[in-house]
């Protein structure tokens, strides 16, 4: 069975797992870039969640292996300034939703 992976920052590794995901933290982007090619080369990686400052960084080599694989998928976590209004993260969210699982998923407020 496949995992999902987040490679993210000390900051905001302990909400990813109360969600229940393994994390794997991180400081520099050099870190994340050793990080990732081992989490890349791990059978067990199916999906590879990525702060979007770290994914920004990584080297050329890593960003072909990544475009010529279809495991593990590889998404960018957007960093938690760039996120906006909740109207703008209920968007993002309802896209990386989209992204993920191929179709709209519509959650409604009890």
């Amino acid at each position: 069975m496949y995992k999902v992976i987040v490679l993210t920052d000390p900051e905001t590794a302990d909400g990813f797992r109360l969600a229940g995901v393994d994390v794997f933290e991180v400081e520099t982007p050099q870190e994340a870039n050793k990080e990732m090619q081992r989490l890349l080369s791990d059978d067990k990686t199916g999906i590879l969640a990525v702060n979007e400052s770290f994914l920004a960084g990584i080297d050329g080599r890593i960003k072909k292996r990544i475009e010529a694989t279809y495991r593990p998928i590889v998404v960018s976590l957007p960093v938690k300034e760039k996120l906006g209004t909740i109207g703008e993260r209920k968007a993002l969210l309802a896209r990386l939703v989209h992204r993920a699982v191929g179709f709209d998923v519509t959650l409604r407020n009890k």
